[in-house]
């Protein structure tokens, strides 16, 4: 699963991703720093498997991880070819989910590519862009469906769909604004338009705006945008960031502390892109290793355990699943069976986050 950093030339993205991914993506003050994408996997932070390896002292510990991929930044006429357009939004078109860091920060001494600070101007300057190769794709796919429509007449449900999304698009909204049946968004998968990709906006502010960060003129403006797209926000200072990241545990929790914050920003930006993309995971647990696996939400048991090994998936017979909070509560496995904690689930279970399985399988 792949999610795509976007943004203007010198708004923060590049040092997102490099403290993201501590992978040193090249970042200076000058636009098209980012040409070709810098890719990163990262592992998802989860306090549960910290608590397992307390419980189990594996001999390893595998968390979930995610790909995150720094694209160029990009301007006006990207949908005409304009600076890096083409570019920019065939990276864009490879990716699951789309990270927008806008910048809502004055700052003399870094350079923005339109003179002044606009957060809403910025974000509608990408998505209007996203808009645009939107439509040409909408248009071209119904000439198509149209033809197709003489020979069969279920072509006409796609041209419906298709006029609907062009409607909303040339409003200058987002096809993500929109809602779909189950048979619909079967139609609209197989489209690859750009802007029903999920979006999860990143206001960048400064280090002063930090300590009122939900109230900032410009982090609102940010969220009564993102609401019409059914998008959430994180505010974040990308300069902390970037300093938390390169610490030591000790030290980066002593200046969490010190900045009154819980966790860091970057931990709550991978925690929800993973939520972004529909995911979660499920938890082995023993001796040999404690392990997070990623998943789809909805994924039955037999298909979860096709994750670990095909074979398991193959010869399933039974999942035994207990949830995290009553085993950290029993203190055991023991403890949970005796208890009536440990389940019984057959192939018709639909996983829950946080559950901790062991899979039963004859190959």
């Amino acid at each position: 699963m792949k999610l795509g950093i976007v943004g203007l030339p010198n708004i923060g993205k590049s040092t997102l991703f490099n403290s993201i991914t501590k992978a040193g993506a090249e970042c200076a003050n000058y636009p098209f720093c980012t040409i070709e994408p810098n890719v990163g996997i990262v592992a998802v932070p989860d306090e549960r498997l910290d608590k397992l390896t307390e419980m189990y002292k594996p001999e390893k510990t595998t968390h979930a991880v995610i790909e995150f991929v720094d694209i160029a930044g990009l301007v006006k006429g990207a949908s005409r070819g304009e600076g890096l357009g083409n570019k920019f939004l065939s990276h864009i078109r490879e990716t699951d989910s789309i990270v927008e860091v806008v910048r809502c920060f004055e700052d003399s001494n870094v350079v923005h590519v339109d003179g002044s600070i606009n957060p809403i101007r910025d974000i509608e300057t990408i998505n209007l862009e996203l808009i645009f190769a939107d439509i040409e794709t909408v248009n071209k796919r119904l000439d198509k469906a149209r033809k197709n429509l003489k020979a069969d007449k279920k072509y006409q449900i796609e041209i419906d769909l298709l006029e609907k999304i062009l409607k909303t698009l040339e409003e200058g909204k987002s096809a993500r604004t929109l809602e779909f049946n189950e048979e619909e968004q079967d139609l609209v998968k197989d489209m690859f338009l750009l802007t029903t990709k999920p979006i999860l906006y990143i206001a960048n502010i400064s280090e002063e705006q930090l300590e009122n960060a939900e109230n900032d003129i410009f982090v609102k403006q940010v969220k009564e945008y993102a609401q019409t797209e059914k998008a959430d926000v994180i505010p974040l200072c990308v300069k902390i960031e970037e300093e938390l990241s390169g610490l030591e545990d000790a030290d980066k929790k002593e200046m969490l502390e010190a900045l009154g914050l819980d966790e860091s920003g970057l931990d709550k930006v991978i925690k929800k892109s993973y939520d972004l993309l529909g995911l979660m995971s499920f938890l082995t647990a023993g001796e040999p290793e404690v392990r997070a696996w990623t998943i789809k939400k909805g994924t039955k048991a037999p298909q979860a355990a096709g994750k670990i090994h095909s074979d398991i998936e193959r010869g399933f017979i039974k999942a035994e699943v207990v949830s995290y909070n009553d085993l950290i509560k029993e203190g055991s496995m023991v403890a949970s069976k005796e208890k009536g904690l440990v389940r019984s689930e057959g192939k018709e279970y639909i996983m829950q986050d946080g559950d901790i399985v062991l899979f039963k399988f004859n190959v």
